[in-house]
């Protein structure tokens, strides 16, 4: 997938604008928190109350500071996780990007769409009345339950209308459909889907006249837009017109169709004929080629797994047995707490008994027997060995492994209760949510709630996972129940509801949901709200909707200071998540480029992105206190470049002395590493095509003297800054007002690791 901006949608700009002619303005503070003038913005935060909102706005920092530092620990784990040990290719998590091609918004490239449509069988009647509805309107929206193959279809139909060289592209499921008929997004011949359509984010519905006039603008242009979208959009008035309802295939037919395309395999008639069963049992079209491949792959006994789904009637059988409470509310907690040490699971899940308990009392209904439950909170529980009760409690459901702490230090590890596959968390939500009711789900939720408030991060991120998975079944309870209570929170509330929603994007068709409900935290939702906003729009969010999460990112810096210092704390995040990724690191850099080319000099744009730009380069890696910069130039081609012209600008600006202090920082990073000449030589010749001879002698002359401080005095690191510079020994400039002095940081190793300014 490529999202690179284009030349005319307003995110690209001159390779460097002109320089600035001051080498040394006027330099303010820069510190975190000090504001430039005009960075407390008239918005949704200003107000009659903004004297007492100035007063708390430093605790308010303090907490956000905490929350920063868990959110860096969680991304540091994930990364760590992922990137070192486990293949997570084709998954949405580890901050990669989902599989399913067209759901990140961007270019879809040609074999995304090969793979995608390898064993596609059009269903009928509705995929010739979506290809008429085309036709006709240039717009179609395939409706329907999720899973049924819509997102094939859409590329299928396109493909169908346009050709197989026509060019795709996918855009973002929180687009307004009103404001696409007059942007700049609608090119001609152009095929367009948008994957999980979520509905509007402004008051004001989508209008009839607005559709149509988007209709009209696509048939002008000669391109196609195919909208996929759960059934509850039939709904809407304005949509309705063009709505298809959208069925999955037949399944035997396309599992005929998957065994003509992959090697054969012989099958004696009743294993065939048991196989025929199987396969017209299933509803999902990814299940009946997952089985078509494993049976080409593994041979038959392996195609008859995959579609008994052995986990799942597992699961399934233990829940018909219909458990006591005894055994249920262990299993419920493992569910949102699964893998933290087994004393602190121990300790939770007794809260979350007597939660349930508590609830029964009060005059609620029981989940079960009562006596069960007094039975085991008796004083004869001790005499149950409960640990050992697993073993009956949820046979190949539960195993115990011992795993590493945090600190990842080596046989500090601690006995944990885990689930025997990753799918068995997933079912055994899936039959919580379909047996039973509010005699269990609000308790748990209360216990949830306390686990927000007083977890420790380790706890509070696996109830963030579970939260997630709860939110396939039951969305707007988890929205409005939990998330939209959360978000507004105590700190340790707000990271759980930001990473929550991260986490949802492990699900297609929980992404795009879960960037709506981000965005609209943004909406006149309170800074508190705002903050958590820029916190989700780290990791796997930020990631899969990387355009957009750094468009709100941008509109966040331009509001409180608050604000704006959480904006750019993500936007650095952003960039530290990304350091495995240089399509994505690239991807971040050129956007700050943009925004700093396109800001007027002076203005207070320019200030605000060149302030964020200082903190990028400034930034260190998760796991150490390597900048960031330095590991992008050892390992992502052509970082030199947009390096190079972010440098120049920042050098420009009155964040100087942080920029030299990041450079020389850089520089004795890279002192031992001789792979690294040639991008360092790059760096240097781009930063000097983007400077005036003035201001290159400065640079040379200011860099010259902070190698001379004791933290960058060191071997190696005066040869590498002439490999950057050329010669060091370029003379003050005549006209020089002040002290270069003062151009070296009094912290030269000042942390920035989250983006926050010292």
């Amino acid at each position: 997938m490529a999202d690179e901006p284009e030349t005319d949608d307003g995110l690209t700009a001159p390779t460097a604008p002109g320089p600035e002619e001051d080498v040394a303005p006027p330099e303010p503070g820069d510190v975190a928190g000090e504001a430039e003038p005009g960075d407390h913005a008239a918005g949704p935060d200003a107000g009659p109350d903004a004297a007492h909102a100035r007063r708390t706005e430093p605790d308010g920092r303090e907490e956000d500071d905490r929350g920063y530092d868990d959110l860096r620990r969680v991304h540091q784990l994930v990364s760590n996780h992922f990137y070192g040990a486990v293949d997570a290719s084709g998954a949405a998590f580890g901050f990669g990007v989902g599989s399913s091609p067209g759901l990140a918004p961007g270019i879809i490239e040609p074999g995304e769409v090969d793979r995608a449509l390898r064993f596609h069988v059009p269903p009928q009647p509705c995929f010739d009345e979506a290809v008429d509805r085309l036709r006709k309107d240039a717009l179609v929206v395939l409706t329907g339950p999720d899973n049924c193959g819509r997102a094939a279809g859409s590329l299928a139909l396109l493909r169908k209308i346009l050709g197989d060289k026509a060019g795709l592209r996918s855009l973002s499921p929180a687009n307004s459909l009103a404001e696409l008929a007059g942007s700049r997004d609608l090119k001609p011949g152009q095929g367009y889907v948008i994957l999980d359509y979520v509905g509007e984010l402004n008051v004001e519905a989508v209008q009839a006249y607005s559709i149509s006039r988007l209709s009209e603008e696509l048939s002008r242009k000669g391109s196609y837009l195919v909208i996929t979208a759960g059934g509850t959009t039939r709904r809407r008035l304005a949509l309705r017109d063009y709505c298809v309802t959208w069925r999955a295939p037949d399944p035997v037919t396309l599992f005929e169709r998957c065994r003509e395309l992959l090697p054969p395999v012989a099958l004696v008639p009743d294993t065939e004929r048991e196989l025929r069963e199987r396969v017209g049992e299933q509803r999902r079209p990814a299940d009946i080629v997952a089985a078509a491949v494993a049976l080409s792959e593994e041979g038959p006994e392996k195609a008859l797994e995959t579609l008994r789904d052995l986990c799942r009637e597992l699961v399934q059988e233990w829940f018909r047995e219909q458990p006591s409470a005894e055994d249920l509310i262990p299993l419920a907690a493992l569910v949102f707490l699964e893998g933290i040490p087994e004393r602190t699971f121990e300790k939770e899940c007794a809260a979350l008994a007597a939660s349930v308990r508590d609830w029964e009392r009060s005059g609620g209904t029981p989940v079960t027997e009562p006596d069960d439950l007094v039975r085991s909170a008796s004083h004869g529980v001790v005499a149950q060995q409960s640990r050992a009760r697993w073993k009956d409690r949820a046979v190949g459901l539960v195993t115990t492994e011992h795993r590493l702490g945090p600190s990842l230090n080596a046989g500090r590890g601690e006995r944990c209760l885990v689930f025997t596959e990753r799918r068995v968390r997933e079912f055994v939500i899936a039959e919580l949510h379909d047996l039973y009711g509010y005699e269990l789900w609000y308790p748990l939720r209360r216990w949830l709630g306390e686990l927000t408030l007083l977890g420790d991060l380790d706890t509070r991120t696996e109830v963030a996972r579970g939260v997630a998975l709860l939110a396939r079944h039951a969305l707007v309870e988890v929205d409005e129940n939990m998330l939209k209570v959360w978000s507004d929170g105590l700190i340790s509330q707000r990271v759980t509801a930001a990473l929550t929603l991260q986490f949802m994007c492990d699900d297609e068709h929980l992404a795009p949901q879960a960037l709506n409900i981000a965005l609209s935290w943004m909406d006149n939702s309170g800074p508190g709200r705002a903050v958590t906003a820029a916190m989700a729009l780290t990791g796997s969010l930020g990631s899969l909707y990387r355009l957009e999460a750094l468009n709100w990112l941008w509109f966040l810096m331009q509001r409180g200071e608050r604000i704006a210092l959480s904006a750019r704390r993500s936007l650095v995040l952003l960039l530290q998540t990304a350091e495995q990724d240089s399509e994505r690191a690239l991807f971040i850099l050129r956007y700050v480029r943009t925004l700093s080319a396109k800001a007027a000099p002076r203005s207070r744009e320019r200030s605000i992105v060149l302030r964020a730009g200082a903190q990028l380069l400034e930034a260190e890696r998760l796991d150490t206190s390597e900048p960031v910069t330095a590991a992008l130039l050892r390992t992502v081609p052509d970082s030199a470049r947009h390096l190079g012209l972010l440098w120049a600008d920042v050098l420009h600006s009155a964040h100087r002395s942080r920029a030299v202090s990041a450079l020389c920082r850089t520089l004795v990073q890279l002192r031992e590493d001789p792979s690294v000449v040639g991008a360092v030589r790059e760096l240097g010749e781009t930063m000097r095509n983007a400077m005036s001879g003035r201001q290159w002698a400065a640079l040379r002359h200011h860099v010259s003297i902070a190698l001379q401080h004791p933290e960058y005095a060191t071997p190696g690191a005066r040869e590498l800054a002439q490999v950057l510079l050329g010669s060091l020994r370029g003379g003050s400039p005549g006209d020089s007002r002040r002290s270069t002095a003062s151009l070296i940081s009094a912290s030269p190793f000042s942390s920035a690791r989250g983006g926050r300014s010292k």
